[in-house]
């Protein structure tokens, strides 16, 4: 008892120091305090705009995208293409050349739908369950992307206009009185929300697709809001009406079609029964990421993989700028910070014990031994850390309350990616190029910036504050071991 009472009664003797002491270790701990506060306020506002985009960080998409190569048939004689896939390009994408004539007779009214798909080669839906079977591979589901063009209007007299171009001539639009409207429709398999081309945590309105056969659609967001469209509404697709069940936002940088609907049925309208071309698969981990990429490229002939860190490098703007400054300046500002307040501390220790030979020397001169003058010295520096330690948490929870109060806005941004090229001037395909297809979502989005403390935070503030006290207290107590009674005697008047 005594011991302890001589400790706080020497603390509260030498109080400008004792206070002085601990507000330089809090002003270091409460700088690491608010700027952990602040690198993990850039990594929750980081996470809400990656983490629809990227899932757990192990997903990733599989497509055959169509590189013109103006050989063989329709121009991809280089793309590896048997006679039969070939032939299933053409079939998927009707004949070359786009014209009116077999419509209807001049002047009459007619409509037309056809589906599309003008940069991505479709392949058997058993490719799915191989890839599913791959070492690092956890689960692998089917996708069909493709673009649906409705046309209609009134069959032009002018047979020139009626008919493909003749002689190589260009096609420059669809005929006068014709309307073309184009809209990307994704399949999706609704026994696999969480790896599909839009997810339930995406639906922002209404409800997921549910299995069976019910024919129902889920609008994009934007889709829906240009069309006038809500839950409980129609979409008709190939003349057969879809219920819209639910309105889906795209994430920042994902793939967003206008319309979803169930796999099978889409597959069944768009004449491409048993054929896909997405599949989404999801690996064991993320250290299985890049091995099983390279395994699917290496034995799927044609295949593109994109992962989700593939789609997350495209997002920037200033999140990303200062999530980067904080990254490689923040931890070298905690350490600049936490390094002086430790100097500053071991040398008003130093200062303290330097003051207190006569008093040190005399107790050693009592009968003090040389452990217990030490531990005298580093107890009092570990309740100045202590002290400090709660000094840093008050500055910290100061300095995030300040940003918090602020509120600072950042903004997420990502270019449009350029699209694969189409199938040629000629085809439907090249109709509908600026309509694109599966089209990644472009724009800015702003977050606002907050800095959260938590009792993790808090705990490590302090125990930095008692490293301090400790390492100040061993360096006086160093000090203060070497003082001699002789010493002291000299002090005395």
């Amino acid at each position: 008892m005594f011991y302890l009472s001589y400790v706080f009664a020497e603390l509260r003797r030498r109080r400008a120091r004792t206070l002085l002491t601990a507000l330089g270790l809090g002003v270091g701990v409460g700088l690491v305090v608010t700027v952990s506060a602040l690198s993990k306020g850039l990594d929750h506002a980081q996470d809400k705009v990656l983490a629809p985009l990227t899932g757990v960080g192990t997903d990733m998409s599989v497509t055959r995208p169509l590189k013109q190569s103006g050989g063989g048939p329709q121009g991809f004689g280089g793309q590896g293409l048997s006679q039969s896939e070939r032939d299933q390009l053409q079939k998927e994408n009707g004949p070359q050349r786009f014209g009116l004539r077999n419509l209807g007779k001049p002047g009459q009214h007619f409509e037309n739908d056809n589906f599309v798909s003008a940069a991505q080669l479709s392949f058997p839906a058993t490719e799915v369950s191989k890839i599913a079977s791959f070492p690092g591979a956890k689960d692998a589901a089917a996708g069909l992307t493709v673009t649906s063009i409705h046309v209609s209007g009134t069959v032009p007299k002018n047979s020139q206009q009626a008919g493909p171009p003749q002689g190589g001539e260009q096609p420059v639009g669809p005929p006068p009185n014709v309307d073309l409207n184009s809209l990307t429709v994704s399949g999706v398999d609704p026994s696999k929300p969480t790896l599909a081309a839009t997810s339930p945590s995406q639906i922002t309105t209404g409800r997921y697709l549910k299995s069976g056969s019910a024919r129902e659609a889920v609008l994009n967001t934007s889709y829906a809001r240009r069309n006038g469209l809500g839950v409980g509404d129609t979409v008709t697709l190939k003349k057969e009406k879809f219920k819209v069940v639910g309105l889906s936002k795209a994430p920042l940088g994902g793939q967003a079609s206008d319309v979803y609907v169930k796999l099978d049925q889409l597959q069944k309208l768009s004449g491409r029964v048993f054929r896909v071309n997405t599949v989404y698969v999801r690996a064991k981990s993320t250290g299985d990421v890049a091995g099983l990429s390279k395994r699917i490229e290496s034995s799927f002939s044609g295949a593109q993989v994109t992962t989700s860190k593939d789609l997350a490098d495209r997002v920037g703007g200033s999140l990303v700028d200062a999530k980067n400054l904080a990254n490689k300046l923040g931890a070298a500002l905690e350490i600049v910070g936490l390094l002086a307040a430790f100097l500053i501390a071991c040398l008003l220790t130093l200062s303290s014990v330097a003051k207190r030979v006569r008093e040190l020397g005399t107790l050693k001169a009592i009968g003090w031994r040389q452990g217990l003058v030490v531990r005298q010295v580093a107890v009092e520096s570990l309740l100045q850390g202590a002290l400090g330690g709660l000094f840093g948490v008050a500055i910290g929870i100061a300095g995030a309350l300040a940003i918090d109060a602020v509120g600072p806005s950042l903004t997420a941004s990502v270019a449009q990616a350029a699209q694969a090229a189409g199938p040629g001037p000629g085809a439907p395909g090249a109709l509908v190029a600026a309509f694109g297809q599966g089209q990644v979502t472009s724009g800015s989005t702003s977050i606002s910036l907050d800095a959260p403390v938590d009792v993790t935070l808090i705990l490590l503030a302090v125990g930095l504050a008692l490293i301090g006290g400790l390492v100040a207290g061993s360096v006086g107590g160093l000090r203060a071991a070497r003082l001699r009674p002789a010493d002291a005697l000299r002090h005395i008047e």
